[in-house]
Formats: C-alpha cells, sequence, structure tokens
C-alpha cells in the first residue's frame, strides 16, 4: 500500500509540474498579437475601396490612401475618364465650404431649398433662417417629457431633431412625444465629492405607459401645427430597433406636391403595421393597407422597403408572408394587391432606388446565387410588374453599391472577407462604365498576415447551412492542439461575421488567434437576411442565443481540423454576446470552460421595451423570467469574467449586477470588472478590456501565463494627416 500511495503521490507531483512548466508568454508574444489590430493592418492596406462624393455635373471624387499618402481622383461617367492629383485642387474640385445641416451646432435639420433649418429648443420646435439667422419658434406646448421631434433617451440622447420637411421646404412632418408617465432609469458617475445623477425616461417590458407620439404637420412660414386624427402611436419603427436606427424616422414620406402623407402605424409587440395616408389640409387620416405576423414584422435591416408612389396611385409593399422577404406593388386607393415584384427562395434586403418613370425597382438581395454565400448581397433591378429582373453585379463576393443621385450609374465596391476590394463603376442597367480601384494588400501580406477561412457547417437540425469565419494562428503548427474560442453575437439584429466585405481587422479575432488559439465566429439561426422561419427560429426565446448552432458548429469543425482541442473550448461576446456568453457558461457548463461575458443584456426585463416586446413578445407570465441569465447562475462550473461600464445607458449595468447577485448567493467563484463612468463601448477603456480578455483567455483556457499589465497603443494611420 505505501509503494502504490508513493507511486500516486509522485504521478500527482509530475501532473502539476506538466501544468506549472506551460510556457509563459512574453511580451512580445502579445507585441506580436497586437500587430494585427487594426490599427496596424489598416495602413498597410493600399487603394482600398471607393466612396464618392457627387458633384452636381454628375462627376465625383473619392480620395484613396496609398503607400506614400492620399490621391484624389475625379471620374466624369460620361465618359469613363479620370484625372488624378496629390489634393483636391489638383483634380480641380474646390474644397467644400463649412456649414450645411448642424451649421449651428450639429442638431439642426436644413430644408430641401438649403434656406431653413429647425431645430428643437426648449422641448419645442424653432426654424431659423440661414442667411438672416431669424429664429421663429413653431410650436409652444412643449414641456418636460412632452417635446416635439425628440427621442431624448439614454442611448438615444440627442437634441437632434426627428422630422420630414416637405418637398418645397414649407412644412415638416414631425411628432409630440408623450413620456410623462414612463418610468425612470437612473445611473451615478463615479467621481470624488458627491456623484452627479444621470436620469431619462426608459420603459421596460410590461410597463403600462410607454413613449408615445403624437403625429403633426407644422406650417413653417405662417407657424401652424396640424395635429392628425389618430389615436397615439407607439414611438417603433418599421425597421430594425436598434442601435443603428437611433433617431430615425424614415418610415414617412411627404407626396411631391406636399399634400400627402404617408406613414407606418406601428403596434407595441410589431405584429401589426398598418400604412395610413393623411390629408396634409386637414388632418384626416386614410387607413391603406394592414400587415399582421404571428411573430413580428420587419420591413427591412437599416432602410425602410416600402415607397410611397402617390403620381400614380400605388405604394410597394416589403412582406415575409411567404417566408421570404420579397417586393409587392400595391392599388393606394384600394389597399389591393395588383402584382408580385419578386419572388424565389432570397430574400430582398434593400430598396436601393425607384425609378417611377420607367417602373424600375433596384434593390439588394442575398441567397439568390447559387453556390453563393447567402450573406453576399448582390444588386438587381426588376419592373414594377416583376418582369425583367437583372443581376446587375455578377460577380461571387459581397457587393457594397453607391448609387449617382440622378440614378444613372452606381460605384460598386465588391469584395469577399478573404478577398480585397475591386471598385469598379457601373451604368443602371449594370454595365461596366470604367475600373475605378483594386486594393493592394501586398504590404500587408509580407509581414505573415493572412486572412480568416471561411467556414460552412451544419445547423442543430442537421440540414440548415451556417456560414462563420474561422481565424487561425499565422503559423499553424497542425501537429499541435490549440484551445478555441467562440466569438459570438446571436443577433436577432445582426450576427456575429458582421459584413461579408473584405477587412484587414476584424475586432481582434486574429489578434487572438495570434496568441495561439483557433477563434470561430459562426452566425447561428435566428439571424437576419435569410428565410423568415430562419430569423424566427427563436422567437420568443432570446435566451437560446444561438448556442445550440455554436456547440455543433465546433464540434464539426474539430472533426475536420483535429488541431481544435474540445476540452478547451472559451466564449466571449459584448452586449448580446454578452448575454449569450453568460447563457453559455450556465446551460452547456460541460462545453464552455471559460467565459468572459461584457455589458450583457442578461435578464431582458430590464432592457429596453421596444427590442423585448418585438423578439420576445409582451410580458406574459415567466416568459422573460426563465431566460434570463440569473436563474441559471448556480449551474456555473468554469472561469466567468463579467465586465460592464458603469455609466452604461444602453444595456444599464444592473443587468450583470443581477449575475453578480446570483452568483454570490449561489457560493459561486468569479471574476467581475466594473469599468468605472464607461458607456457601452467602453471608450478610452476599450483596450484595456481587450487586453484583460487576452490575460483571462491565456491564463485560464490555454493554462499559461500572460505577460504582466502588458499595454495595447492604438495610432492613426499616418496617411490620414497628409
Amino acid at each position: 500500500m505505501k509503494k502504490i500511495a508513493v507511486f500516486a503521490l509522485v504521478i500527482a507531483a509530475f501532473s502539476i509540474s506538466a501544468i506549472a512548466q506551460q510556457p509563459a508568454l512574453t511580451a512580445a508574444d502579445y507585441a506580436r498579437a497586437e500587430k494585427m489590430l487594426g490599427f496596424n493592418t489598416g495602413p498597410l492596406v493600399d487603394r482600398a475601396g471607393v466612396r464618392p462624393n457627387f458633384l452636381p455635373d454628375g462627376r465625383f471624387w473619392y480620395r484613396v490612401l496609398t503607400p506614400t499618402g492620399s490621391e484624389y481622383v475625379l471620374i466624369n461617367p460620361a465618359d469613363g475618364s479620370r484625372k488624378t492629383g496629390a489634393n483636391m485642387a489638383a483634380i480641380g474640385v474646390p474644397m467644400p465650404a463649412g456649414g450645411g445641416g448642424g451649421r449651428f451646432g450639429g442638431n439642426g435639420i436644413t430644408s430641401p431649398d438649403g434656406k431653413k433649418e429647425a431645430y428643437i429648443k426648449n422641448f419645442n420646435l424653432w426654424v431659423r433662417d440661414l442667411e438672416s439667422k431669424k429664429e421663429t419658434q413653431l410650436t409652444t406646448d412643449g414641456v418636460k417629457d412632452y417635446g416635439y421631434a425628440t427621442d431624448n433617451a439614454g442611448w438615444k440622447h440627442s437634441d437632434r431633431a426627428i422630422l420630414i420637411w416637405s418637398p418645397d421646404s414649407k412644412k415638416i412632418a414631425t411628432f409630440q412625444q408623450d413620456e410623462r408617465k414612463v418610468n425612470d432609469t437612473y445611473l451615478v458617475t463615479t467621481n470624488v465629492g458627491a456623484p452627479k445623477l444621470q436620469q431619462w425616461k426608459s420603459a421596460l417590458p410590461g410597463d403600462q405607459y410607454i413613449a408615445m407620439i403624437e403625429r403633426v404637420i407644422i406650417d413653417v412660414d405662417s407657424p401652424k401645427v396640424t395635429r392628425l386624427q389618430m389615436a397615439a402611436d407607439p414611438h417603433r419603427s418599421t425597421q430594425c430597433d436598434d442601435i443603428s436606427c437611433a433617431g430615425s424616422w424614415d418610415d414617412v414620406y411627404w407626396s411631391n406636391d406636399g399634400k400627402q402623407l404617408a406613414f407606418v402605424s406601428t403596434s407595441r409587440d410589431h405584429k401589426k403595421a398598418n400604412l395610413r395616408v393623411a390629408d396634409v389640409a386637414t388632418g384626416s387620416v386614410r387607413d391603406v393597407f394592414e400587415e399582421l405576423s404571428s411573430t413580428q414584422f420587419e420591413s427591412g435591416q437599416g432602410a425602410v422597403n416600402w415607397k410611397f408612389l402617390p403620381e400614380t396611385n400605388e405604394f410597394i409593399w416589403f412582406s415575409e408572408s411567404d417566408g421570404w422577404g420579397h417586393l409587392y406593388l400595391y392599388d393606394l386607393a384600394t389597399g389591393k394587391l395588383k402584382n408580385r415584384i419578386t419572388s424565389g427562395d432570397f430574400a430582398v434586403w434593400t430598396i436601393e432606388n425607384v425609378d417611377e418613370k420607367n417602373r424600375t425597382i433596384y434593390f439588394v438581395a442575398g441567397g439568390r446565387e447559387a453556390g453563393n454565400d447567402p450573406y453576399f448581397g448582390h444588386s438587381y433591378s426588376v419592373g414594377f410588374d416583376g418582369k425583367n429582373l437583372k443581376h446587375l453585379t455578377p460577380e461571387v463576393g459581397n457587393h457594397d453599391v453607391t448609387w449617382s443621385p440622378d440614378g444613372k450609374y452606381f460605384v460598386d465596391n465588391f469584395s469577399t472577407p478573404n478577398t480585397p476590394a475591386t471598385s469598379v463603376l457601373r451604368d443602371a442597367n449594370g454595365k461596366l462604365i470604367a475600373n475605378l480601384e483594386k486594393t493592394d494588400i501586398s504590404r500587408l501580406t509580407a509581414t505573415g498576415w493572412k486572412p480568416p477561412t471561411p467556414i460552412t457547417v451544419k445547423a442543430r437540425d442537421g440540414k440548415t447551412d451556417l456560414y462563420g469565419l474561422m481565424f487561425t494562428p499565422t503559423k499553424l503548427d497542425a501537429a499541435k492542439k490549440y484551445p478555441v474560442v467562440d466569438y459570438i453575437y446571436p443577433g436577432p439584429q445582426s450576427g456575429g461575421v458582421g459584413s461579408r466585405s473584405f477587412g484587414a481587422a476584424r475586432n481582434d479575432n486574429q489578434a487572438l488567434a495570434e496568441l495561439g488559439f483557433i477563434v470561430v465566429v459562426v452566425d447561428g439561426m435566428c439571424n437576419p437576411l435569410r428565410s423568415k422561419a430562419f430569423h424566427d427560429s427563436c422567437y420568443g426565446n432570446m435566451g437560446d442565443n444561438t448556442l445550440e448552432d455554436q456547440i455543433t458548429a465546433i464540434k464539426q469543425l474539430a472533426a475536420k481540423y483535429p488541431y481544435m482541442d474540445l476540452d478547451k473550448v472559451g466564449i466571449w461576446g459584448h452586449s448580446g454576446g454578452g448575454f449569450a456568453t453568460a447563457a453559455a457558461m450556465f446551460r452547456y457548463p460541460e462545453f464552455f470552460k471559460v467565459g468572459i461575458s461584457e455589458s450583457g443584456n442578461h435578464d431582458n426585463r430590464n432592457y429596453e421595451d421596444d427590442w423585448g416586446e418585438r423578439y420576445i413578445g409582451l410580458l406574459s407570465g415567466d416568459n422573460y423570467e426563465k431566460q434570463a441569465n440569473q436563474t441559471y447562475a448556480k449551474n456555473l462550473k468554469g472561469h466567468l469574467l463579467l465586465a460592464h461600464g458603469t455609466m452604461d445607458d444602453n444595456v444599464p449595468p444592473n443587468n450583470t449586477l443581477l449575475v453578480v447577485d446570483a452568483l454570490i448567493k449561489a457560493n459561486k467563484d468569479f471574476d467581475l470588472l466594473m469599468i468605472p463612468n464607461a458607456r457601452h463601448g467602453y471608450g478610452q477603456a476599450s483596450y484595456y478590456m481587450m487586453r484583460r480578455r487576452w490575460d483571462y483567455f491565456v491564463k485560464n483556457l490555454m493554462g499559461a501565463e500572460p505577460p504582466k499589465e502588458y499595454e495595447i497603443k492604438s495610432k492613426p494611420d499616418p496617411r490620414m494627416a497628409q
């Protein structure tokens, strides 16, 4: 027995010694990883993409960065001719004069004729004559929490007016927002002395009162307010309702003669959308069309895809009623369907341009081209009658298109995550006018940089294709085993991969891989831009967080790439990804061993009403509680780091503190990092958080010791100053 005991002690000592002998990472290792961050890779990319600036005569200019500085290019689309120079003067383009919208503080909205600017002052709407500087008060009854043209709440806080000018610059369509009975939310600063209180109105799911808008038309020259003859609407939109749509009010259209105003009223739960047309002179409102959804109705991602066509007494409507996002033509007088415009197993994303004279629609869609990643956007044209569908951007890749103001041509930047962009000029029929630029990454690849690997796996159902990216060390040793890190953003308004266009860096994914990890990013089911069923597969249960898809994806990849170590899988994410990370650690503790949860909306009863009530539904019984992360905190087994900014006005920090409270009550070990006075993105502390993230995975997933207090220092691209 003594010999066995001694042998056991020797084995145990050897095991401890083996763990202790894991090589420590050095500052040089971190410096090598830091070279993969965007502020280091970006300056090594030349002639990357074209962002056109259009001139009144139809020409456009743009700036590209070269190895030595900048080059300015002037293009004449009439013949495709090109002029280059070291500055704007060299190509014959005057420097833009200061001014335009916002010349008086950046919060006004300039009229179409460029002569007036509308802005908010003391909860009322005012207008300023830009030549004489005369100020005129347009409304008089605006008060705190019942002001005009505002959505001043939390992360949306801004005094920039939300309104739409009439085409003749004589009227304004806007609203008076009523938040007088909406509950308050509070944050307090960290400082020496008495903390400062930040307070704003913020409804939560289940609250009796939410922000409501009373729609109005305002005559500008002789100030007069006409209230539309209808009940107040919930402050909702037919498009996405995350931070990318903050302050938008683009589901409102004037008729060209300024006599009618079309808009959509959206129900609190987003299951009903009503297209309405108002008579501007009287304020009377006519219901035209109603769309109902058993889940949630969404007109588009970052764009509204219905169009008001009063000159022909029609409207174009976007619907997912057949399971895919498509366009339909309706009669404006009767609300009856005239014909489908698009059809098939693909998704229309956005309407880019409408040529009413030639009855042609230009739109972006994904998933139509066989063999392509369905997240590659392509541009098309089609007649109002649904005939003559034309593919305008045939190259494989994601096409980022910018149309000229006259709709006669467009600039097309196309690329893939692992193929740099080519930029061309095409006419409205897709005909190539000129080759503009081809991105040069030779200086970048000379450093040893390599692009991520596109991946395709099956979803949890074993049938549906999922798409993503995998990042590996630039000097990968396929004979070794590498720990795996899953970067997650579960949606439902966007995915973790983000744009499918080329980028020299995607967050710190490659930098983390360079430290000795395999980093995986997979867009699971519940994400947008594909079928209605795909997007709605988690409707009502945002606690799903695509985690089953993440696990099956990583297992499939490990079967293909044996260097992935399934015994060492970590996960991290921010915001919705922070929610997903904690859920992964609590619900799948045998698979995920280390997690870093940043700024998570862990209990959506404590997040804004509009997001939760759109994607989960109205509060009913325990439907929110059973998705809340603190409910499952007692299941934690691995290493979990929770982080949050103390002044986060998007996802308030009490979301994370609920999880902290539950972990303490369950007697669980965990790590916590609260960043004083930081908002949702951490601001100046973002690189500190990044370094702490690297340290946490190195120490707890890799089993190595990180260098002490390495500092990541960003620096600007020196070419930008030239």
